[in-house]
């Protein structure tokens, strides 16, 4: 779904090409998907990314916030050395990407902090909950991208990833949650801060 941007269309085939797989796979993934609500079927046109509206983004924003609090307080799961090497070579990533930003990048990288994240806690079903809601968003950050401003937002990461690791390298897992809460509500505010700045800008120049 990183690669794909909202409205975007989904080839059954192209799909099967790229991922070197028959059509039968890729139609059952199509179909958990839509199940989720991240595509849709339109007939006559085929498989579209869905694209959700502010008010939808806004409810699945404050879930997620809630939600992050919780990383550090159902079934936490302490994290090995050789976890915490995985988010320093991730920093260390992130470093070095800076040098020469790419949105595809950036992508990459959330993701395979989030992968870290989800593994925090051992509680499945906020595990489950926690990546659909992920996946739902990360559909309008891949949207708005190119308004954001990208070295921003590796920034921004960066901060996060460096203060859940300081926080994880003491065991301090409840501090996590916080720590999630606040960077998910701060990347909300600025999506929200380049969209209305967006609005103003297409707005016709009253005479």
């Amino acid at each position: 779904m990183l690669e794909y941007a909202p409205s975007s269309r989904l080839s059954e085939e192209e799909l099967a090409k790229e991922f070197s797989t028959s059509r039968t796979p890729v139609r059952r993934v199509l179909a958990r998907l839509e199940s989720e609500g991240l595509v849709e079927s339109v007939h006559g046109v085929g498989t579209i990314v869905t694209d959700p509206d502010i008010g939808e983004l806004v409810q699945i924003y404050h879930l997620r916030m809630e939600l992050a609090l919780l990383v550090g307080k159902l079934s936490p799961i302490p994290r090995s050395a050789e976890d915490l090497e995985r988010i320093r070579a991730l920093i260390a990533r992130c470093d070095e990407e800076m040098k020469n930003p790419t949105q595809r990048a950036f992508l990459h990288l959330n993701m395979a902090f989030f992968t870290e994240i989800r593994a925090f806690t051992g509680n499945l079903p906020l595990r489950e909950i926690s990546e659909r809601l992920y996946y739902q968003v990360v559909r309008v950050v891949l949207k708005m991208m190119p308004k954001l401003g990208l070295a921003e937002e590796y920034s921004a990461f960066r901060n996060e990833m460096q203060a859940v690791l300081s926080a994880a390298e003491i065991g301090d897992w409840e501090a996590i949650g916080y720590i999630r809460r606040a960077h998910i509500s701060m990347s909300f505010h600025r999506m929200m801060a380049y969209a209305e700045r967006s609005e103003r800008s297409e707005e016709p120049t009253k005479a």
